[in-house]
């Protein structure tokens, strides 16, 4: 069997070691780097107009006297502490303030509504919550009266109130100067009291159905996660991450333990909308993303250009065609030659350098993961000398089990697993994970727990999956997400819905449908930002959205991309008929994750009535 699994230049084999003499918390972590590198650079994060920069003497003086008001407020070990705030500098002090402390981070979305803020605050048994502004310290206050437990409000941003026990994070950092005063050694007291198999992290999961669970994440969890990823050798010191990840994921977490373990920098700043410009302004080294991130910049390249037409458009073209060759070649292990390497640096001279210069010029690569990348993306980028290596994890795993790495990539799969973690595949093709990196459980939920965590300790996924040469998995869809039509066909949504947003530079999203039906059916939305410029092209500038993209030739634009992807399917998968709904799918309408993933039921739910109507 020949092997497209691709060898770099002797990409080294992984160090054991790190993995085996590992930290035993992350409390130590942090004490560890701060006093190994005091005057490097950790974070650089936006004060207005400008970025800021913190040493990790400078952070780790912050996280000492947070850690110590944390302390004063009562906190005791394992106690959990909240926080409710989008990624930033803060964000980050508030978490490994938690961690010094001794007790436990409970994380949640700022996004989260009030009832399921509530709901999680009181599961945890949350003592305190972070919250980040006034918006966030409403939703506490809405349920203040069932939240026994909780003390104490922190708001980053928000406003003050001695009489709802709300204090600044600047209050909480001045509590804790007094204690340290008269106890200087109450942080490193409350480290040595914690051990691995203590609690460190509460991740409630999004969740595509149901209440959220709490994953039980220890101390041993996240030190192994920062020990598996500097034992490949993927990251090094002077790397430079954009961080704008959520942090209440695992995914964001995780990049914040290899950061301890490693000591890059990072820059972080959690607003979506200026991801472009501040990847351009910080020129970062990596970056760690959603798959959608990508989806959404392969879209808005390709549209733009197909709308300007004429010269440009015929150079861009023959670019791919060339750095599809070159992809294909390095695919294989193997450098272009001859002619084929003079046309790719003259295309990258015109055209991939122009690309590469939107993520800042200086990136090594992109590692995508949260949801599943369309491999067609992914050989997009690659074409363009950008390498996107794909990952693959849970919550329930601490986020990172397998990763595809620079020097040894197989595009659509996610690699191999890390040192330490095993991968087994179940008799009906569900994966099944084993290591360090694997939670103990849900949260109040045993029976639950038990039906994820076997007498063995094999975490059964929901994945299906097949393990390849090399021990590389390969993921094909969620196990809930697959579908019988009425014909006894099996259909993997998953990879139809990827093919389409690869093909279609002007979708947003696709919800593949079909369950007991005769034929397969979708809704798709179409991304607000791309549809302008199309508009603009078809006679339909200035109109509002939902006039676009409800329009006779919006529909035919869409049915023109969807009977292109019916070329590639087999006949039971085609899809026979589609709506273009009149808005995106969001967050705050609860048809996506957090995490950018799509809430399939929800959205079959809420839209039953047109799904139906395909079928009447």
């Amino acid at each position: 069997m020949t092997s497209d699994l691709i060898w770099g230049t002797n990409p080294a084999q992984p160090d054991q070691s790190k993995v085996d003499d590992r930290a035993p918390t992350v409390a130590r972590m942090i004490l560890d780097r701060i006093a190994s590198t005091p005057e490097e650079e950790a974070y650089r994060y936006p004060v207005g107009d400008r970025w800021e920069s913190a040493t990790w003497q400078q952070t780790g003086d912050r996280v000492r006297r947070l850690a110590a008001g944390l302390i004063a407020l009562g906190i005791q070990p394992e106690e959990r502490v909240a926080i409710a705030a989008a990624t930033s500098y803060e964000w980050i002090l508030a978490d490994f303030a938690i961690m010094c402390a001794g007790a436990a981070t409970t994380t949640i979305y700022p996004t989260t509504t009030s009832s399921e803020v509530a709901y999680i605050l009181g599961d945890s048994r949350s003592r305190v919550v972070f919250a980040e502004d006034d918006e966030q310290v409403k939703k506490v206050r809405e349920h203040r009266s069932e939240l026994s437990e909780l003390t104490t409000i922190v708001t980053f941003a928000g406003t003050a109130d001695e009489g709802d026990d709300v204090i600044t994070l600047a209050d909480l950092e001045e509590r804790g100067k007094d204690f340290l005063a008269e106890h200087p050694t109450a942080i490193d007291e409350a480290a040595a009291a914690i051990g691995p198999d203590s609690l460190a992290t509460l991740i409630y999961t999004s969740g595509t159905t149901g209440k959220p669970k709490g994953v039980r994440l220890t101390h041993d969890c996240w030190t192994y996660e920062g020990a598996a990823v500097d034992a490949v050798q993927i990251l090094r010191p002077d790397d430079l991450q954009y961080l704008w990840l959520p942090l209440a994921h695992s995914f964001g977490k995780v990049l914040l333990t290899a950061q301890l373990q490693i000591g890059f920098p990072t820059a972080v700043d959690g607003r979506v909308d200026k991801i472009i410009e501040n990847l351009a302004i910080v020129r970062p080294t990596f970056v760690g993303a959603a798959p959608r991130i990508f989806e959404k910049a392969h879209g808005r390249i390709v549209s733009t250009v197909e709308q300007e037409g004429g010269i440009k458009a015929k150079l861009f073209g023959w670019a791919f065609d060339v750095g599809r060759k070159v992809s294909a070649l390095r695919q294989q292990g193997k450098e272009p030659s001859g002619l084929l390497a003079v046309q790719y640096t003259l295309a990258d001279r015109l055209v991939f350098s122009k690309i590469q210069q939107r993520f800042g010029g200086r990136l090594r690569f992109f590692v995508s993961g949260a949801a599943a990348l369309s491999r067609d993306i992914a050989e997009w980028f690659h074409a363009a000398g950008i390498l996107i290596v794909e990952g693959y994890g849970l919550t329930e795993t601490s986020a990172a089990t397998c990763v595809n790495l620079p020097g040894r990539f197989k595009f659509g799969t996610v690699g191999p697993a890390f040192p330490g973690t095993q991968l087994r595949i179940a008799h009906d093709g569900e994966v099944l994970v084993k290591g360090p990196g694997v939670m103990r459980g849900y949260h109040n939920m045993p029976e639950l727990s038990d039906e994820v965590l076997d007498a063995d300790g094999w975490f059964h996924t929901g994945d299906i999956g097949q393990l390849e040469e090399g021990g590389v998995l390969r993921i094909t869809d969620r196990k809930k997400d697959l579908f019988k039509t009425s014909g006894g066909k099996y259909i993997a949504p998953q990879l139809i819905e990827a093919a389409f947003k690869a093909l279609c530079p002007y979708a947003s999203q696709i919800v593949v449908h079909g369950e007991n039906r005769n034929f397969t059916s979708a809704l798709v939305t179409l991304d607000p930002d791309a549809i302008v410029g199309w508009a603009a092209e078809n006679g339909l500038e200035g109109r509002a959205y939902a006039e676009i993209v409800g329009s006779d030739a919006a529909r035919a634009m869409v049915q023109g991309y969807i009977d292109q992807l019916n070329a590639k399917l087999n006949r039971w998968e085609t899809i026979k008929q589609f709506a273009i709904l009149d808005h995106d799918l969001t967050v705050e309408d609860g048809e996506m994750t957090p995490s950018l993933k799509l809430r399939r039921k929800a959205v079959e739910t809420r839209y039953a009535e047109i799904l139906d109507s395909f079928y009447a």
